[in-house]
């Protein structure tokens, strides 16, 4: 086998065989929202995706209205603009200051993932904060980066998020009346939505053993909506009992998963389940996930709603951009140091 450039290996505890047992018997959920058509079954969907959320954090949805031909036609589009040589797409490579377009250097808990992403917000431009210094109030408007080339990349992309934004409510709605809340609880928290749509493409790897994707994470989001091609390589990390635990690739469904901030808003009950991307040696493998993420303004805590005297509130607190900014840092180099995480704001522990 080649050599593997050290940056991307994976500390032992964390390689793609680390408490992984193959060929389980399949437990996440595929829920089909045709179903909210007819009265009679709204109730049995909505007491479905509660149960995944609390059980797994994770679900997959069908007949979810995102059109397959907006979908593939991202696919198309953005194979194009990654097989172009790596200096035309550096010209619209991100950085530091300006988080969107290209890049190949991404690392997920200071391990680099063997991956190259496209990114774009999907409020163009973006309110973000200045900072990550919580003295400083100050914001700054972030704008999309795309190529010249392919010409229709943006107008693909953009088409697809729309659809994807829909979607998105649509579940968080279904979620919120899960929880025994009226359904447009969370839909003030989005009024400067810094959400955004990524494209990532997994090219093949010699050593798929020491190599991930993606490492081990967990999303800061709200929402994650996912379409994965037939390749697969989804892992999630099972609540129960921490085994990692495979989704498989379900044709033209959306997998979704919940993010800290909804493990924050409902108190922990609801799961914002950790997972990672395991790689291959012969086959490239893309998918398009859409976050759905707060305005920059908002405080991130516990529900009211969701708390009370025998269940007080298991964390503090924290502005979601700010906390946004400084998690982001860690994307771009190894800091030797654990990047923020939710559980920092956890007043009761396990």
């Amino acid at each position: 086998m080649k050599d593997l450039d050290p940056t991307y290996i994976q500390a032992p505890e964390h390689r793609r065989d680390s408490n992984f047992i193959p060929n389980q018997p399949e437990e996440i959920r595929v829920i089909d929202l045709s179903r909210l058509d007819d009265p009679e079954d709204v109730q049995n969907v909505i007491a479905e995706i509660g149960d995944a959320c609390e059980k797994w954090g994770f679900f997959q949805v069908i007949n979810h209205g995102v059109p397959l031909d907006a979908r593939q036609r991202v696919e198309k589009t953005v194979k194009t603009f990654f097989d172009l040589p790596r200096e035309e797409k550096i010209k619209v490579k991100r950085d530091e200051v300006n988080q969107v377009g290209y890049h190949d250097g991404e690392h997920t808990t200071n391990v680099k993932d063997w991956k190259e992403v496209f990114d774009m917000y999907f409020k163009n431009p973006v309110v973000i904060p200045s900072s990550t210094d919580p003295e400083d109030e100050g914001i700054r408007l972030v704008y999309n980066k795309w190529p010249q080339f392919p010409s229709d990349l943006r107008e693909a992309c953009e088409e697809y998020a729309r659809h994807a934004e829909k979607l998105a409510f649509k579940l968080l709605e279904l979620i919120s009346l899960s929880l025994g809340l009226p359904k447009e609880r969370f839909r003030d928290y989005f009024k400067e939505q810094m959400s955004f749509f990524r494209i990532n493409r997994y090219p093949p790897c010699p050593r798929p053993d020491l190599a991930l994707g993606v490492g081990h994470h967990k999303d800061p989001d709200v929402l994650g909506l996912l379409a994965q091609d037939e390749v697969g390589g989804l892992q999630v990390r099972r609540r129960s009992d921490g085994v990692w635990f495979p989704i498989r690739p379900v044709p033209n469904a959306l997998v979704i998963n919940l993010g800290n901030c909804m493990e924050l808003w409902t108190n922990d009950k609801y799961w914002s389940a950790e997972h990672r991307v395991v790689v291959n040696t012969t086959r490239e493998r893309y998918s398009i996930p859409f976050f759905l993420l707060p305005s920059h303004d908002v405080e991130v805590k516990p529900l009211e709603e969701l708390v009370s005297p025998k269940n007080p509130p298991r964390y503090k607190g924290y502005k979601w951009g700010k906390f946004y900014a400084s998690r982001n840092r860690s994307n771009f180099q190894n800091q030797d140091i654990e990047n923020i995480q939710t559980d920092d704001f956890k007043v009761v522990k396990e």
